[in-house]
């Protein structure tokens, strides 16, 4: 399914089930929110994004913790869950989606190498979780892949 297709699907399950969605995001810097803003009659089903690069913002705009980024670093699964539990909190969402992680081509470490990213979702209901990926590529590729794996796991989740 291309991008286009994708973000109308989502829309209309979100509709459907009557969900609003909020993002948080690092290295797609506002890709997701601006692919699903695309779509006309996006507020239906979009209340908010957030574009938190650096970890001060990801501090103040979704409340993560110091220690969380202190001990794991602001590419991990535990800072990817607090994005989307802040982005939760400072919205008006039933869902959220964050993705953050190593667009390259630098920046990346034996332990952290370019391509990884951590995609965090959040449900209102305190249901939480993140999925670790690996993805190949330059940094358009690896941004715009982890834009439509995002939408995928929002889709996949919330069609459960």
């Amino acid at each position: 399914m291309d991008l286009s297709d994708l973000v109308k699907t989502l829309s209309d399950v979100l509709k459907t089930k009557k969900l609003k969605l909020a993002t948080a995001e690092s290295c797609t810097g506002g890709l997701i929110s601006m692919l699903i803003t695309d779509l006309a009659g996006s507020s239906d089903v979009f209340d908010r994004g957030f574009v938190t690069y650096s970890n001060q913002s990801k501090i103040d705009m979704l409340e993560v913790s110091p220690l969380t980024l202190d001990r794991h670093g602001a590419v991990s699964e535990q800072t990817a869950i607090e994005m989307a539990k802040g982005a939760i909190k400072q919205s008006q969402a039933d869902i959220a989606i964050a993705v953050t992680g190593i667009a390259g081509p630098s920046g990346g470490t034996p332990d952290k190498p370019v391509g990884l990213v951590y995609i965090g979702f959040a449900r209102k209901n305190g249901e939480s979780f993140a999925i670790k990926n690996l993805f190949h590529g330059d940094r358009t590729a690896i941004r715009k892949t982890t834009a439509k794996t995002a939408l995928e796991t929002v889709l996949n989740k919330i069609g459960e």
